[in-house]
């Protein structure tokens, strides 16, 4: 299952601000996430989140077309309510009030993969 990871620029020494915000995260209410016909396009499998000093990253492992999911959570509410939330704490304003500037975040904060490795990919060889 492939990695996603996506970088938030934030003010430091808000650790314990942030944390609680994604402490009372609303999950969204299915990992499947569907195309415009309704077909499966994606599915969310876990999600992460990590921060340090200046830099905040969020980690999603997911099954299908990542662009799907990035539509998915721009649209669910418990998304839209932390981005909302953590405005006062970015150093770097994310255009996430709609789906197309959400969608166009995502992609620029989106970290290259370098590698990934996983117990299941030796247990499919």
């Amino acid at each position: 299952m492939p990695f996603a990871a996506i970088t938030y620029d934030i003010k430091a020494g808000y650790e314990k601000e942030i944390s609680e915000i994604f402490g009372n995260f609303r999950r969204v209410g299915s990992p499947v996430v569907q195309d415009e016909a309704g077909g499966e396009a994606a599915r969310i499998l876990s999600t992460a989140v990590f921060i340090r000093d200046a830099t905040m990253v969020r980690v999603i492992e997911y099954q299908g077309d990542l662009d799907a999911i990035a539509r998915h959570m721009a649209a669910q509410p418990g998304v839209r309510e932390v981005e909302e939330k953590l405005a006062p704490y970015l150093s770097r304003p994310r255009d996430t009030d709609t789906v197309e500037g959400f969608v166009a975040t995502f992609r620029r904060s989106l970290l290259t993969c370098m590698a990934q490795m996983s117990v299941r990919d030796a247990a499919a060889a």
